[in-house]
């Protein structure tokens, strides 16, 4: 079967590449029959992970100017550079003008993350959808791409069923995270056939597993601003915010932001501990003259119930924090002796709460690693290695936080790479092609 253009993958980047090819194709004046687009979806319906993200609810994009999205969204320079250009070509504004279009209201909470206002997913795969319809893009679901390759000019791209022939092609496969979803690492092996780089793909957005796991008594204990630090050697990373304490290890806003650079520590050093903070607001010296404060005011109060007065300290992990800095339950700050006192110090800021175990690579949201950035024209999304392939979303080398800035950049890269495309109606007859 032949196509002008040919998209494997059926998720936010392909969506957005197969209408942005068709709206260039129209305003260059070729109709609809006259340059076809079909996009190559592995499961029963597109969109697999747009349905889930946000826990269902699809956190679709995240609110602020562009700008403020690429820098609070992706903190890695090069990942910013790159994506700089498809984020001004296709905006957040733009996702919520389209779905808009199809009468699915956007609504923006206060952290900034942006959902449709009914809170369902499935309104927003039916919104593109629809679109995909509107643009005359034919989708062939339950058609996994095996292997793909060039000659004479024209892609051949072999699946489970059939052959697929065309002269443009876009990967759009995703990376490896979600197996479940059918992000199973296809796309990188196509991608590396036709020359690219490929840096292994590494957990994103996911929770980190620890030994031992937590006590049982921990589990479902939520801890509100305090530090995460994940340290190798001399090597350290570190976040501030919301930490979910699970029957496995930690999870959580902090956790999963600081996952991807923790994952790279673990896969380079023996031993990676986790941290936690649970004043990071107050410096080591604020917190030594505060104990020095207490023992010569407050000499009758136990130590405990300082603790317990401190909104980031859940009750729960008063115990192990006494446990860990040797100071008994019962001591009061008047009997503290001065190496209690700095050991408390010590451990209320670096509390050691495990070892990593595991950061799985199928659990997280997202993953890094991929396609290398400096292989992709980040103006085009065009390959550098193979002319009329084009790459983009979750199979390129970038990460983004959590708050809808991967699904953005899935958006932003597919479209790009779809009104990048050179649009003429193929030269040859299909009975050429090979």
């Amino acid at each position: 079967m032949f196509s002008d253009v040919l998209i494997i993958g059926g998720g936010a980047a392909g969506i957005c590449a197969a209408i942005a090819a068709r709206k260039k194709a129209r305003e260059n004046g070729i109709d609809d029959k006259g340059f076809s687009i079909i996009v190559l979806e592995r499961n029963p319906r597109p969109g697999a992970k747009i349905r889930i993200s946000g826990g269902g609810k699809c956190n679709v994009t995240h609110r602020g100017t562009v700008e403020e999205l690429i820098v609070k969204g992706f903190h890695r320079e090069t990942e910013q550079r790159f994506l700089r250009y498809s984020f001004y070509s296709f905006s957040n504004q733009d996702v919520r003008d389209l779905l808009g279009r199809h009468d699915v209201r956007t609504v923006a909470r206060v952290d900034g993350k942006v959902f449709p206002a009914t809170g369902i997913a499935g309104d927003v795969i039916r919104a593109f959808e629809k679109e995909l319809k509107k643009s005359a893009v034919e989708v062939f679901t339950g058609e996994r791409a095996v292997s793909a390759e060039k000659k004479s000019g024209v892609f051949r791209v072999l699946t489970e069923k059939t052959v697929f022939r065309a002269e443009r092609l876009i990967l759009a496969t995703g990376g490896v995270s979600y197996p479940q979803t059918g992000t199973t690492g296809d796309g990188l092996k196509i991608a590396s056939g036709f020359g690219h780089t490929i840096k292994k793909p590494l957990a994103a957005l996911a929770p980190i597993y620890l030994k031992p796991a937590p006590f049982s008594m921990l589990a479902g204990v939520s801890l509100r601003g305090v530090g995460l630090t994940v340290r190798a050697e001399k090597k350290r990373v570190s976040r501030i915010g919301e930490l979910l304490i699970t029957h496995k290890g930690i999870s959580g806003p902090a956790c999963l932001s600081l996952s991807r650079e923790a994952a790279e520590l673990f896969e380079a050093a023996d031993k990676v501990e986790v941290m936690i903070d649970f004043l990071p607001d107050i410096s080591s010296e604020a917190l030594k003259k505060l104990f020095l404060e207490l023992v010569s005011n407050q000499g009758g109060q136990t130590v405990r119930k300082f603790l317990r007065m401190q909104d980031s300290i859940p009750s729960a992990f008063i115990p192990f924090i006494m446990q860990q800095a040797g100071v008994d339950p019962e001591e009061k700050w008047g009997n503290l002796t001065k190496k209690a006192r700095l050991s408390l110090e010590h451990t209320l800021q670096n509390y050691v709460f495990g070892v990593v175990k595991a950061i799985p690579l199928d659990a997280g949201e997202v993953s890094a690693g991929g396609v290398m950035l400096k292989e992709v024209n980040r103006r085009t999304q065009e390959s550098r290695r193979c002319e009329n392939l084009f790459l983009c979303g979750e199979l390129l080398d970038y990460t983004g936080e959590i708050g809808g800035f991967n699904l953005q950049a899935a958006f932003s890269t597919g479209w790009l790479a779809g009104s990048s495309l050179s649009i003429s109606r193929y030269r040859n007859k299909p009975a050429d092609l090979f």
